[in-house]
């Protein structure tokens, strides 16, 4: 079985700590192929950072599919351009904040997302919401830079197990969700810090990517997500036409 999994921003460091998390827990037979974006911005903080970062996911989920990818994982909590990405792609995309709340709705009835910056928690309110989560799960901003946490210099890590805290005691929580990827590193260490479960998106994605192709599902291509019309595309976007994007 082989998963793409597609770091939206530009950052390869952080496609690194994505794919040592993908492969510590992908089965024997699983190929994990971990692409980092080749344009948009460095990190996703943000709408705007988040507009930018969907032409470059776009591509390498194209491509990908081309070179026989089985399932695609969006390795951005904002599930950055899942649903043009659903329906560009014939293969399953997952997008790693929808897998962490499934995956941890099984377990916990109350549960929090502890992400980055404040203007991440308002976009992941609305996925909580749409995701059905809305009466489970509280999200707080530890007010870190996402590229902080790859800077051992920083006190980002600290601010981050600070909000945690305050998550397990104001919010009631049950368990702790990751709201970045680049946090998948600290999974295990936040784990037997706190005493409860601490769930990765990327890990998360990557079972739930192996379950739908040994299952033999894929995205439904009727409705929502049934695959682009072909028609003309003007300026800059004009190689995202359907048919040439298709075609790399």
């Amino acid at each position: 079985m082989r998963i793409l999994i597609v770091n939206p921003n530009t950052t390869s460091s952080m496609t690194a700590t994505i794919a040592d998390s993908a492969q510590r827990v992908a089965n024997t037979g699983t190929e994990i192929e971990a692409v980092t974006s080749s344009m948009g911005p460095v990190s996703i903080e943000g709408y705007y950072d988040e507009a930018f970062a969907v032409p470059g996911l776009l591509i390498e989920i194209a491509k990908g599919e081309k070179a026989g990818a089985e399932a695609a994982i969006i390795a951005c909590f904002d599930d950055t351009g899942l649903d043009a990405a659903r329906a560009l792609a014939q293969i399953p995309v997952i997008g790693i904040c929808e897998a962490a709340l499934a995956s941890t709705a099984f377990i916990a009835q109350r549960f929090t997302i502890v992400t980055t910056m404040e203007r991440s928690r308002l976009p992941l309110e609305h996925l909580v919401h749409r995701y059905g989560m809305g009466g489970r799960c509280k999200v707080r901003a530890a007010d870190i830079p996402v590229l902080s946490l790859e800077d051992q210099t920083s006190n980002a890590r600290d601010r981050l197990r600070s909000e945690i805290a305050v998550a397990l005691r104001d919010d009631g929580a049950e368990a702790i969700v990751l709201g970045c990827a680049g946090m998948a590193d600290l999974t295990a260490e936040l784990r037997a810090e706190f005493g409860v479960p601490v769930v990765d998106g990327v890990a998360a994605a990557v079972k739930q990517a192996e379950a739908l192709v040994a299952l033999g599902l894929s995205t439904a291509k009727r409705g929502a997500y049934a695959s682009p019309v072909s028609k003309t595309y003007k300026g800059l976007l004009e190689s995202f036409e359907p048919r040439k994007l298709a075609a790399l």
